[in-house]
């Protein structure tokens, strides 16, 4: 069940449904997109991700056909649990913390996450601008996790300052353009508390002899067309210089292939 036109301050766990309420972005990045059905005053999918990535996120079968793990480790090309372990490492098991997951994914690291924080006393809230992300979501969470799923715009969160301890973005920015990463990392640090850390896992550039690097560049280059930016630029530079962190620690995988970002805010 659908609850529509509910608070922005309220949280929503998976059995009582999504919340359907958001702050909608403006940008010309947005331009000519259209609402989601079904929700009201809900934000409308962006004009990149419906025109770039209709055929991975935005259709019913495509979460049917990349709802997998096996296909979620193959494009990782065997990398899905070490990534996704190092995000849940960095996020740790302090109790009593808030944590924000921007975009859902495909995979268990959702699954995981809930549990951790639940295990340590905290919460957990996951915002996506694509509905059906968010009822895949929820059916793949226990019925009973206590996980807020929002459906907002990653560069329009509608959630007020210093709202959460941790942030985590897993392979998120890759897809974005230019002009919406930079929206999208604003409101990461803008939601995060000063001491707090947002974390970012993602694409880099491969050493130079990597033997897949010739292979990726031109994959990347057919199928993820703002990926290749983050071959030649640092995550956090994306950062405006008014949300600027305190501290920038970056880790490296898989032949540089990957990359693991964390800023204190």
């Amino acid at each position: 069940m659908l609850e529509i036109g509910i608070s922005p301050d309220q949280r929503v766990i998976p059995g009582a449904g999504l919340s359907a309420f958001a702050k909608a972005a403006t940008s010309d990045d947005r331009a000519q997109a259209t609402p989601a059905a079904g929700f009201v005053g809900a934000p409308p999918i962006p004009v990149y991700l419906e025109e770039t990535y209709w055929w991975a996120y935005v259709r019913p079968w495509a979460i049917r056909i990349f709802e997998r793990k096996w296909l979620t480790n193959m494009i990782l090309l065997g990398n899905y649990a070490r990534l996704r372990d190092a995000a849940l490492g960095e996020i740790g098991s302090q109790p009593r913390l808030r944590t924000l997951q921007v975009a859902c994914v495909y995979g268990d690291l959702s699954i995981r996450l809930a549990g951790q924080v639940a295990d340590a006393d905290g919460t957990l809230d996951v915002v996506d601008v694509v509905p059906l992300q968010l009822r895949n979501l929820q059916r793949k969470l226990d019925p009973d996790a206590d996980v807020g799923l929002l459906h907002r715009d990653s560069t329009s969160l509608g959630i007020a300052d210093a709202s959460y301890d941790r942030v985590v973005l897993f392979f998120l920015l890759h897809e974005q353009p230019w002009g919406t990463r930079r929206r999208t990392l604003a409101e990461a640090v803008r939601v995060t508390r000063p001491g707090g850390k947002i974390i970012l896992v993602d694409y880099d550039r491969p050493r130079w002899w990597h033997p897949l690097r010739g292979i990726m560049r031109a994959v990347l280059g057919r199928l993820e067309p703002f990926a290749l930016d983050l071959w030649t630029v640092p995550l956090d530079s994306y950062v405006p210089e008014a949300f600027r962190c305190t501290r920038v620690q970056k880790c490296s995988y898989f032949g540089d292939l990957y990359q693991m970002v964390v800023m204190t805010r």
